[in-house]
């Protein structure tokens, strides 16, 4: 399973960003999807997660902002971010594992590994 994010940039607090990361239609069958990030000196937190019963979650800090989909035309996970606010600030990952569910997913502590990863993309929210 490779995993590689797009659509990372530098936007003003307010604005807006979309993530995105292709995976096969094998991987949405079998794994749920999440968006991971990891802040400077801060540990890694669940962000949002998918998985394929369509089921979603969110951490606190994502709802109402932050929605995840996905294409199923392209098979791309998708993290729109609106109102963007500078504690958003970080590398954001994609991540596909076998969780029990989208809360599980999200809400895992952050020394558990998922089964599979991207590489990241940045987002600066500047003030």
């Amino acid at each position: 399973v490779q995993l590689v994010e797009s659509g990372g940039g530098s936007v003003q607090a307010g604005g807006s960003l979309r993530l995105s990361c292709p995976a096969s239609a094998f991987t949405y069958s079998n794994y749920c999807m999440g968006w991971f990030r990891r802040a400077p000196g801060k540990e890694r937190e669940g962000v949002a997660a998918l998985c394929s019963d369509g089921s979603t979650s969110y951490a606190d800090s994502a709802k109402g902002r932050f929605t995840i989909s996905r294409d199923n035309a392209k098979n791309v996970l998708n993290l729109q971010m609106n109102s963007l606010k500078p504690e958003d600030t970080a590398m954001y990952y994609c991540a596909a594992h076998p969780a029990p569910s989208p809360s599980w997913m999200v809400f895992v502590p952050s020394n558990y590994g998922m089964e599979f990863w991207g590489q990241g993309t940045l987002v600066i929210v500047s003030s």
